[in-house]
């Protein structure tokens, strides 16, 4: 919490300004799972009152990243493999019928923005900058949902975002892992432009897979260390 500042923005209400200051702390990591989310401590910390505290906690609770535990109040939210697994498994499935969807809607430009984003991917890698490589990786994804041309599809994906941010930044920290990743995007734009729907499914499904494998170990890695 030490390192917690607001992060100031003259067009967001106040609220939303902590929630997405609060937000960002836990999906780097800097708020962790259990770690309590104390009004008062958080008011003096950011300089506002206690209620926008309180209303971007009920914000943070409403995405699933934050909880109330009788007897301590507002904290952190904690991941069980369990969870996790529950959640990869439905990104898989919505993940497969978004790219299957974009094999048949997808357009000439968005072959572009893939091309574009697989490139700046490269680079953010080649700095090591790890923020930046998420949300490329992130922008990759988007690209593809957006394509697939069903709203729905795309809020629900989203709505399952935040709930595994933050192991996909702890696993995109293992450098090992990048040449794998950028040849996974390579495959599936290689797919969609093909229009190879079998293809691009198995693509896309391999990319998926190596993901939970990699955010499953790191989630059991966590539960062994707190034993």
């Amino acid at each position: 919490m030490e390192n917690l500042e607001l992060n100031a923005n003259a067009y967001l209400p106040l609220r939303d300004v902590v929630f997405h200051t609060l937000r960002e702390a836990i999906l780097k990591g800097d708020l962790k799972p259990g770690e309590r989310l104390m009004e008062l401590q958080l008011a003096a910390k950011l300089g506002v009152s206690r209620t926008p505290i309180r209303e971007a906690i009920r914000m943070l609770q409403q995405e699933g990243l934050a909880v109330t535990v009788p007897r301590r109040g507002a904290e952190v939210a904690g991941i069980s493999q369990k969870d996790m697994e529950d959640v990869l498994q439905i990104r898989e499935a919505l993940e497969l019928l978004a790219v299957r969807l974009a094999c048949q809607n997808v357009t000439e430009e968005q072959i572009s923005m893939l091309e574009e984003n697989m490139a700046a991917f490269e680079e953010t890698i080649r700095k090591k900058d790890i923020k930046e490589i998420a949300e490329k990786d992130i922008e990759f994804h988007d690209i593809i949902f957006e394509a697939a041309g069903n709203p729905r599809l795309v809020m629900m994906l989203n709505n399952l975002r935040g709930q595994i941010y933050r192991y996909r930044v702890e696993y995109l920290k293992a450098e090992e892992s990048y040449p794998c990743l950028v040849q996974e995007h390579r495959s599936i734009v290689d797919g969609l432009k093909s229009r190879d729907k079998e293809y691009v499914m198995e693509m896309t499904r391999r990319h998926v897979d190596n993901q939970a494998k990699a955010i499953k170990n790191i989630i059991r890695q966590t539960d062994d260390r707190q034993e």
